[in-house]
């Protein structure tokens, strides 16, 4: 299986640690509530509602959050109409760029992107421009420090997963277990089931898959992600641009999530 790109361990302790939590539990919530007013208030039937609900599950948000924001989209009680939007461009270095967002106003949202690639060396382009570059798959990001890589591997293959990217340094980062969208569940529930200890909230005692000790190990993101087909690499000054565009553009409200090639 593939080795670990250096480029997603920054960027992936760049998101989790050093954003604002503020602003990461204002965007879930604003998945939350377009993923509740198109499909509907229940996670069961609602496949994009129960992913958002993880991803801010796993941001830390509140219960309460989580189920005012779905209440809120559910009975329509929001003024605003958001709209998914995908922009595409280019960063320094030849870098692939994808913009996700969720916007009531597309003027504002491509006029912030356009300033934002422009002030970074970077430029927005016409839709298509990258996105042949990366195709979608599960992308499950597993803290889990004291687990032996082959049994990492062994857990991410009999899950289903089409891949296991070993982070430099067990300790400090989380291994990238990537799958077909369509095996994402089963695959996320496989690992939180592997991670959970019999007597904890949602194991079964009485299952086989609770006989084994459980392993210490725990979910730190997983989503539905926009994962390049090969990567760039960049160094240097190019390096340091692109990680101030990426910063920039993660800063703005309308912007939902942020995907590159860089390697």
């Amino acid at each position: 299986m593939a080795g670990h790109n250096k480029w997603s361990k920054i960027k992936h302790r760049k998101a989790v640690v050093d954003k604002r939590r503020g602003k990461v539990w204002t965007k879930c919530s604003k998945a939350i509530i377009v993923a509740a007013k198109h499909g509907g208030g229940d996670p069961v039937t609602n496949l994009a509602l129960r992913y958002a609900i993880d991803e801010a599950r796993y941001a830390n948000m509140p219960r309460e959050t989580i189920e005012r924001a779905i209440q809120k989209g559910a009975v329509g009680g929001t003024g605003e109409s958001y709209e998914p939007v995908r922009y595409e461009g280019y960063g320094p270095g030849g870098v692939a760029i994808i913009v996700d967002a969720l916007t009531d106003n597309r003027t504002r949202t491509v006029g912030d992107l356009r300033l934002a690639f422009g002030d970074h060396g970077g430029s927005l382009g016409n839709s298509g421009c990258v996105g042949y570059m990366f195709q979608p798959k599960g992308r499950i990001l597993v803290n889990a420090p004291g687990v032996s890589e082959d049994r990492m591997m062994e857990l991410a293959i009999e899950a289903g997963a089409d891949d296991c990217l070993a982070p430099d340094d067990p300790t400090e980062e989380p291994w990238t277990i990537l799958c077909a969208v369509t095996a994402f569940q089963s695959v996320k529930e496989a690992i939180e089931k592997a991670g959970t200890a019999p007597g904890q909230t949602g194991a079964n005692p009485h299952s086989k898959a609770n006989a084994a000790p459980h392993l210490a190990m725990t979910i730190a993101e997983a989503e539905i992600a926009m994962v390049p087909n090969d990567t760039v690499e960049v160094t240097g000054d190019a390096a340091d641009a692109l990680g101030e565009l990426i910063e920039a553009i993660e800063d703005l409200d309308d912007v939902q999530k942020v995907y590159t090639n860089a390697g």
